[in-house]
């Protein structure tokens, strides 16, 4: 499927060609809104969330507590993103389809940031990153279902690949903002606050769809919840892009949820020193990501190829992790982090341009999206939940269990390079 996905029939489409919205402030808008909800909600599963956990159950639990708080919080992120694009692609408010979600998401994501803040059990904890993953994923959903409404395919990797830019620039952001204060208020409310200020200008600038009022369907809860679910016979492109998307994510994103604790195993660093190294690796990431990013997506937009440039940037992120789970100093730490953001920039680059080529049903976008997007919280989900039995199995056959968690994260990895050429519809 490589046509223009139409906009639903009932829903009018906003004055302008998409040329004219995407010229205005819609890219950039887009890619500052995905920088400031990735920053609000990856920071903390990056490093603020780990170091909170560490100091209220200790070092000896904190790799089976951090693991158990991300599995409950992902499970939240895998229904409300096809949940809340569904609502989305129904939602008849004067204000648009997508501005009440994305507005409302970055409101809810602030004041759920400055709960776990101030938590003083693991319980409240918990409840407050449930909450952000409610909130934030919903806002993404809303966001990332505008792309299918205003832009042309032809000009979809260029788009992607500016969006794409959010994802490392967040890390390095939100890890400078954790060096830089001490506080537990400022360094998780922080980067919410910045999400919430993006959200105001992208929402103020965006000339959203809207849908009639008379012309809502009527609701069916049989329907309602079907629709969550597709056919992989009849969309098969669209079943082995979630499956090459969930094998990618568990290596990127998963697994790399324990960089805290390997560096805190491996070389004995107290909390400023892994706060002061996050730094550095994250920027090495970011200017790789950043160089590969705009290559890429511009590369994808002038060959029409996007299967290839997946591929090689999985493998490179296969890559990375290997180098990290044998890394033997802090310097090949920042080299294996430098490949991951080469890596990852080139993927996200292309993934977003791909995913809106093969959606089943052009009249919901955002629910197919949201499907789609299970794929980044359903391997912090699984991950965490079998990294704990990975790391014993490392020390049962004397090897360190850190290394083999990355290994496996790599193999995976890899496994989603090769998945993508299952996709026929695109080149």
């Amino acid at each position: 499927m490589t046509s223009t996905p139409a906009p639903a029939a009932t829903a009018t489409m906003p004055s302008g060609s998409v040329a004219q919205v995407e010229g205005r402030a819609y890219a950039p808008g887009l890619a500052l809104l995905n920088f400031g909800s990735y920053m609000a909600i990856l920071t903390p599963v990056m490093l603020t969330m780990a170091l909170k956990v560490q100091a209220l159950v200790g070092p000896d639990r904190m790799a089976s507590a951090f693991g158990l708080i991300t599995a409950i919080g992902a499970v939240f992120a895998i229904v409300c993103n096809p949940l809340a694009g569904r609502l989305s692609d129904r939602t008849s408010s004067r204000f648009g389809m997508r501005r009440p979600w994305i507005l409302g998401g970055a409101i809810g994501g602030v004041l759920s940031l400055l709960l776990m803040a101030t938590a003083s059990s693991m319980a409240m904890l918990i409840l407050g990153w449930c909450l952000v993953e409610i909130f934030i994923n919903s806002a993404q959903a809303a966001a990332n279902a505008t792309v299918a409404d205003q832009v042309p395919t032809e000009r979809r990797g260029f788009v992607s690949g500016i969006v794409g830019l959010g994802l490392p620039l967040a890390l390095l952001i939100g890890s400078i903002v954790v060096n830089t204060f001490t506080a537990d208020i400022p360094r998780f409310v922080v980067p919410g606050l910045l999400m919430l200020v993006f959200a105001v200008f992208f929402v103020a600038n965006l000339r959203d769809r809207r849908l009639p009022k008379a012309e809502v369907p009527p609701f069916d809860i049989r329907e309602f919840a079907m629709s969550f679910v597709f056919n992989p016979r009849e969309a098969p492109d669209f079943g082995w892009v979630w499956i090459s998307r969930f094998a990618i994510m568990f290596g990127y994103s998963g697994i790399a949820t324990y960089n805290v604790y390997l560096l805190i195993d491996r070389f004995g660093l107290d909390e400023s020193e892994v706060t002061g190294l996050i730094v550095l690796t994250t920027l090495a990431s970011c200017v790789m990501t950043v160089l590969s990013s705009f290559v890429f997506g511009l590369l994808s937009d002038r060959f029409r190829r996007r299967r290839v440039f997946i591929a090689i940037g999985a493998a490179l992120i296969a890559l990375g992790l290997v180098m990290v789970a044998f890394a033997p100093s802090t310097g090949v730490v920042i080299a294996a982090n430098a490949i991951l953001g080469l890596g990852g920039g080139g993927y996200f680059a292309v993934d977003l341009a791909l995913a809106t080529e093969v959606l089943p049903h052009k009249e919901n976008t955002a629910k197919d999206l949201g499907v789609l997007a299970i794929t980044n919280g359903l391997p912090q989900s699984i991950a965490p939940a079998i990294a704990p039995g990975i790391i014993a199995i490392g020390a049962a056959i004397s090897m360190n269990g850190y290394s083999l968690l990355y290994l496996v994260g790599a193999v995976v990895a890899l496994f989603g390079s090769f998945a993508i050429y299952r996709v026929k519809g695109v080149r």
